[in-house]
Order: C-alpha cells, then structure tokens, then sequence
C-alpha cells in the first residue's frame, strides 16, 4: 500500500512540474517574487530593496549576510536593506529568498512529523552552501555567490518531497518507504524544480549530479564543487538516517586530497562556513 502511495505522490510531482502551468508550493512564494523581480533587466538597487523590505525575515537574513564574517572582512557593519544589497550583490537575494523559504517550511505545522530530518537537512543544507563558496573561491576560482546558492538548494528535492508527503499519514509513518522516497528521488525531484523555476542550466546540472557517485582528480566546475562540498558536508553533518541507509560513502575525497590538505581546508574555512550557515539559518 506504501508503495502505491509512493507511486501516486511521484506521479502526481511529475504531472505538475511537466505541464505548462506549474503550481508552485506556497512556501515558494517569496522565491517566486524574487525571481520574477531579478528577470526585470532594468531592476535597480532601490527598488530590490522595497521588495525585500516588505518581507521582514528577508530583511533581516540579507543584512545579516552582509555583517557576516565573509562578506564583511572591513568589519563596518550595516543597518538597512539597501546598502546591505549593494554589499552582498542582487543575486545573493536569490539566495537569501530560498532560505527564507526552506526555514518557514521547516517550521510549518505540516512539517512536524520530520522534525529530526528536517533539523538535520537544514544544517546540511547551510553546511554545503557555505563550503561551496569556499571551495568555489579557493579551488575552482568561479562566481562564489552562485556555487553558494547552488549548495543552498541542491538538497530542495528533500524540502519538497516531505511537504507532498506530508499528506499522506501512512507514508510519513513508514520510516523505511519515507526515507527511500527522499534518498532515491530528491535529486531528480530538485531539479525538475528549480527548472520549473528556471533557474541557471549550470544550477541545474550541478543539482542533478550531486548524488551522482564520480571519480575526479580536481576541482574546476560547478558540479565539482557542489560534488565535494556534499561529501565533506557528509563527513560531519548528513541529513540521511544511517540505521536505515548506512553510512555516505565519502571515499572519493582521498583521490583530491591527501588528509592533511582536506583538514587544512575544512580548518581555513571554518570561520567562513560558520559565518555563512549562521546568517542563513540564524
């Protein structure tokens, strides 16, 4: 019966992300108003800051991402959402309006029942985001801000797979099926919708492979880095339930790093990673 269930919620995520008409979830909502502001060529600093000024938890993430440890090496802090945009970029308000997003979900009523995996994927989530950014910027030398955002949502098939399940009693009670349903689909289910939502193609890719089990010698892409950040994130934080799924396999590390350069590097951006997972879970 369970796994007809699956089967149904499946089919039913499938119907909705391949129409033409997507029903986005309600916790997307702030997201979907970003990301139809940021479309606007001709969207000014002024009147991104009206936006997110009208959404009090976006207002306060954005400016204290911008008074954070790795936006703000100055150490002058800001106050007000404008300056705090021109400080952190228009783009990281795509970040921010995902967390914000992802956070209310996880404290809606109809998450109650995943109360343990949800503390563990948001945590996840902030882990990888913030170790995408430095890896990005130490290894790969691409856009930090978009590697960031693309840890920030590589696990948003987990988020929208339980708030669907979440109508479903005898699924959510099944610990088995349930955590089967989110190891086995999340990063397909992400990515059909973040293309919904039409994010970047790099994005999208990189969210579509995380899982992907690879051999690699360096760090030089998008998926590379998104890649390596899950499986160090994996080494101290994974939201998956080990007695029902074991252990992550994070072997692939050693073929990239040698024990003391992998510790050399989790240590060099420890202040970083807790600065960034700070300010977009705190």
């Amino acid at each position: 019966m369970t796994s007809q269930l699956t089967f149904q919620i499946l089919e039913d995520i499938a119907r909705d992300l391949s129409g033409d008409e997507v029903t986005f979830p309600t916790f997307l909502d702030i997201t979907f108003q970003v990301r139809t502001a940021l479309k606007n060529p001709n969207l000014n600093v002024e009147q991104l800051a009206k936006l997110v000024g009208a959404e009090p938890l976006m207002s306060a993430k954005i400016i204290r991402m911008s008074n954070s440890a790795a936006m703000n090496p100055s150490g002058r802090e800001v106050a007000d959402v404008k300056t705090a945009i021109v400080r952190v970029g228009m783009e990281a308000v795509r970040t921010v309006s995902f967390a914000v997003a992802m956070e209310q979900l996880l404290q809606s009523k109809q998450m109650q029942a995943f109360e343990g995996i949800s503390k563990r994927l948001w945590e996840h989530t902030a882990h990888v985001a913030a170790l995408c950014r430095v890896l990005a910027r130490k290894l790969a030398k691409i856009n930090g801000d978009e590697a960031m955002f693309a840890g920030l949502v590589h696990d948003i098939g987990v988020f929208y797979l339980m708030s669907r399940a979440s109508k479903f009693p005898e699924l959510v009670a099944d610990k088995e099926e349930m955590h089967a349903l989110l190891v086995g689909w999340h990063d397909n289910i992400g990515h059909a919708l973040l293309s919904a939502l039409g994010q970047p193609e790099s994005v999208l890719l990189a969210v579509q492979e995380h899982e992907q089990d690879r051999e690699i010698t360096e760090v030089k892409t998008l998926s590379d880095v998104l890649y390596v950040a899950n499986k160090i994130a994996n080494t101290v934080s994974s939201w998956r339930d080990k007695t029902l799924d074991g252990e992550v396999d994070t072997s692939m590390l050693a073929s990239i790093f040698d024990a003391e350069t992998l510790q050399g590097i989790i240590d060099e951006s420890e202040e970083e990673v807790t600065s960034l997972k700070k300010a977009l879970g705190g």
